[in-house]
């Protein structure tokens, strides 16, 4: 019997250490011989990342906040059909760095945009897909502000044009992300991101062993 494909997402501010648990993850179900799909949102395919490329440039500050969420899903509706829904019809694993709760927060809770708007084009994009379990990574906005002005003068990344949001931006989108918990707990789980890496991958582990075994 072939098994039955399932979709987690991982979530959180920037500079919880999402990324790095769900690879960390993705090597655990590997190593127990589950077949396993990594993908991002933005970007994800070749489509997204350019799409990618527009919305976190710094030198693109003038991008109005409707333009930035239609290209976000753009992204998200090209990574629903290319990468996310086949590889579910498969059987197998998706782990998914971002998908519609981010743009819930960072555009409804940051930028203000109405809620209802945001779902109806989720509608469209992802047409009714969302995550069986959502990972929510969670440190306090000054850890965030840490972490990422120290990953991106390492990296020299590009991509840092939400990073460069003030705090109180930031702390609407935590907010926001704690209240989506409080909403929908059967499907978002809360995660101490400001433990070692190891202990918070236990953590993680702890949340989708019971769906994989």
């Amino acid at each position: 019997m072939k098994r039955r494909g399932m979709f987690i997402s991982f979530e959180g501010i920037d500079g919880c250490g999402k990324t790095t648990q769900l690879r960390l993850l993705a090597e655990h179900l590997r190593l127990a011989g589950l077949a396993v799909v990594e993908t991002v949102e933005p970007g994800g395919t070749e489509i997204g990342r350019q799409i990618r490329r527009i919305l976190l440039d710094p030198a693109n500050a003038a991008l109005h906040c409707h333009a930035e969420l239609l290209l976000y899903f753009a992204s998200r509706s090209q990574n629903v059909e290319e990468i996310i829904r086949p590889a579910i019809a498969r059987g197998e694993i998706v782990l998914c760095d971002r998908f519609t709760d981010s743009t819930l927060v960072y555009q409804g809770c940051g930028r203000g945009l109405p809620k209802e708007k945001i779902l109806q084009l989720d509608q469209l994009a992802a047409q009714g897909l969302e995550p069986d379990l959502t990972l929510l990574i969670d440190i306090d906005v000054a850890t965030s502000g840490a972490r990422s002005y120290r990953r991106n003068a390492q990296t020299g990344s590009a991509e840092t044009r939400i990073d460069d949001e003030s705090a109180a931006f930031h702390s609407r989108v935590r907010e926001g992300y704690l209240g989506l918990a409080r909403q929908w707990p059967a499907r978002i789980r809360i995660v101490n991101g400001a433990a070692k890496i190891g202990e918070v991958a236990q953590l993680v582990w702890e949340e989708v062993a019971p769906l994989v075994q």
